[in-house]
């Protein structure tokens, strides 16, 4: 007991500092996983020691104070927050307080996606909006009416025959195409950067000028009506939900009603698997009882409703220590700068090391050795330095600069004039530049060799068993016989996986050789055009540029490679190898149905796999590609397909195309297919 009293308080400070800072001042000095480890010993403590509780504890009321940049406004019913759960024990725990309290279990579920914007509340009188607020304390918000006007997803007069008063709860979020955007602009106008979407869509909506908030890509998802009166009699909160679209305002799609916890676990584990694609920021799923009733029975306590919590995913940004700022030469002699941290469990991993991209990125960013600064890591992607917390008044360490010479070969280091990347000047005679080369040659994207990893190719070159990629068409069991850890097994995987690799496709060769901007998507346009090393070699830089999608940049990188001495010698090795350095001829020669168009595939197709599908594509004279645009000519969803860019063809009109509606497309053009436009 004697320590709990000073711990009590210290908690309570850290937090009310953290709120204002994140709800009053747009800027968070902690990331919400932090937050929320506070709070959670905070209510720990006083459950222990109830003589502690005090009415202002920050556990005791639901929300932040009002910022006094905006007018006031009373919410018609308080807005409470949600007690959060972060394992199935804790969704299971949850479920059985219920059963306690009406004695049975509640008559199902929905489950919504979490999505990390600005709550608000919207309030429409005979069908025409009132009055927009923020969340504020959850009593009293700030009037932002004027700003959500100008969002095209808040309608101004409801559809239908609109209820007498309705107050209703939404998320303003801004997309993460817009939120990158934005922070484009902002670094080319050397303006401060976003730290994240939620940071963005706050500080874009709490605008005094409305016009800068029209500018920004912010859309709107409400989730609850607050007040309902002269509107139709309703059981269940997945009918109000269906009522609100009804209405004109806009649902998540994402939502489902779920029958028991069975239903909401799956959806939850679906939800922690895809929502990386989704084209908006989530932190996790909001579940619901679905019956009014048993809402009402359940009641709330004094800061959260007991009938609805929110799964927690694992943290996608932390908050830690830069230690140091060191680079990384890749296979083009790009240096890289890196970060070394004070490890810390983020996205679902513990990091120690993330990228800062490029010098030019920690200048803007103005991250320093011994900054705390925010991390990101979001599902399988490279973890990432957003930027610092600074505190003010704190000494900072000096801006960092690039290092004058190469770590690996002590060779200059040079930024071209133009360009972002400074580079290594050595050539591929530095040890590091030389290493990622290989693991480019021998990776999935490249020659595809199974077994060549990082592990073994620092072995090979540390003892100069390879020099080079055509040395690894050279191998045999000699060279691994007498290794640790190598078995008869292992050492056959990997020289079948050689082998295989002898008869890959043109296109993955080309791709291998590292060529600067040369990636598959040129290379199957370069190799459909020239089947074989020979021939490519042989043309001119105005025959490769004159192929559609290949361009100046693409052709004169290919030809200056194809011109270097050293190169022709390594093409002429990689033969003596016997590597493919040539595609067979077609038995016939393929119509080109898809010339001119360009297209996007999502998800699995049952007719062919991913490389049959580029190839059906290229070999017709179109272009695959990997992302929607204005310029897509159709978009083709296959099965599972990606959440984002169905949401971006359907949102800028983008044709999509079913498997069946591809074949045909293959077969006969776009004739009867795809509108007259493409």
């Amino acid at each position: 007991m004697s320590d709990a009293p000073h711990r009590v308080e210290e908690l309570r400070a850290e937090i009310r500092l953290y709120d204002h800072h994140y709800y009053i001042l747009d800027a968070p000095l902690i990331d919400d996983a932090g937050y929320d480890e506070l709070w959670r010993e905070l209510e720990r403590l006083e459950t222990e020691h109830p003589d502690l509780v005090t009415v202002d504890s920050p556990t005791q009321r639901v929300g932040a104070p009002v910022s006094e940049l905006f007018s006031p406004v009373q919410h018609l019913r308080p807005l409470f927050s949600l007690d959060n759960a972060v394992s199935t024990d804790e969704l299971e725990a949850w479920e059985q307080r219920m059963e306690r309290m009406l004695g049975r279990s509640p008559e199902g579920y929905v489950c919504e996606p979490k999505v990390d914007g600005l709550a608000v509340v919207l309030t429409y009188r005979e069908g025409v909006l009132e009055v927009a607020a923020t969340r504020g304390s959850g009593e009293v918000g700030e009037d932002i009416t004027a700003n959500l006007r100008t969002l095209s997803s808040v309608p101004l007069r409801l559809l239908g025959d609109a209820p007498s008063l309705l107050e209703v709860r939404g998320e303003v979020y801004m997309t993460l195409d817009g939120f990158d955007e934005l922070n484009r602009s902002r670094r080319e106008a050397e303006q401060p950067t976003f730290a994240n979407a939620r940071n963005a869509a706050a500080g874009s909506v709490r605008q005094k000028d409305p016009t800068v908030t029209a500018s920004r890509a912010l859309e709107i998802w409400v989730y609850q009506a607050g007040v309902l009166e002269g509107g139709p009699s309703l059981r269940r909160h997945w009918e109000v939900l269906d009522y609100l679209q009804s209405l004109g305002l806009r649902v998540n799609p994402g939502s489902i009603p779920a029958p028991g916890l069975g239903e909401v676990k799956a959806y939850v584990k679906k939800m922690l698997d895809e929502h990386h694609r989704l084209p908006y920021q989530t932190d996790g799923v909001v579940v619901k009882v679905d019956s009014l009733a048993d809402q009402d029975e359940l009641g709330a306590t004094a800061r959260a409703p007991r009938w609805a919590v929110a799964y927690k995913f694992p943290p996608e940004e932390r908050v830690t220590t830069l230690r140091g700022i060191q680079i990384n030469i890749g296979r083009t002699g790009a240096a890289t700068p890196f970060a070394v941290l004070e490890p810390v469990f983020v996205g679902g991993a513990n990091v120690g090391m993330a990228t800062l991209h490029n010098e030019d990125q920690v200048h803007q960013k103005d991250v320093r050795v011994g900054d705390r600064v925010v991390v990101r890591r979001a599902g399988d992607v490279i973890p990432e330095v957003v930027g610092p917390v600074l505190t003010p008044g704190k000494d900072r360490a000096p801006p960092w600069e690039m290092p004058k010479e190469c770590p690996f070969c002590e060779s200059p280091i040079e930024r071209p004039e133009g360009e972002a990347v400074a580079r290594c000047t050595r050539g591929l005679t530095c040890p590091s530049r030389l290493r990622e080369w290989l693991f480019h040659f021998s990776s999935r994207g490249g020659m595809d060799i199974e077994g060549l990893g990082y592990k073994t190719v620092d072995m090979l070159l540390r003892d100069g068993t390879i020099k080079g990629p055509a040395d690894v068409f050279f191998l045999g069991p000699e060279h691994f016989e007498e290794r640790q850890g190598w078995k008869d097994k292992s050492i056959q995987n990997l020289l079948e996986g050689i082998d295989a690799a002898r008869r890959r496709p043109l296109w993955r060769l080309l791709v291998a050789l590292g060529i600067r901007h040369v990636g598959p998507g040129g290379a199957r346009l370069i190799t459909a055009r020239y089947r074989s090393m020979d021939r490519i070699a042989a043309a001119t830089e105005e025959d490769l540029a004159a192929i559609d999608g290949i361009g100046e940049t693409i052709a004169g990188s290919v030809t200056e490679w194809m011109d270097d001495p050293d190169n022709r010698e390594l093409l002429a090795r990689l033969g003596e190898g016997r590597v493919s350095l040539a595609d067979p001829e077609p038995a016939e020669e393929i119509p080109q149905t898809l010339s001119g168009l360009t297209l996007v595939v999502t998800g699995g197709l049952e007719s062919m796999n991913r490389d049959g599908v580029q190839n059906a594509i290229t070999a017709r004279g179109g272009r695959a590609v990997s992302s929607v645009s204005s310029k897509t000519s159709a978009l083709v969803a296959g099965a599972s397909p990606g959440a984002s860019k169905l949401a971006k063809a359907e949102q800028i009109g983008t044709p999509i195309l079913t498997e069946e509606q591809f074949l045909s497309l293959l077969e006969q053009g776009p004739g009867g297919i795809l509108p007259d436009r493409v």
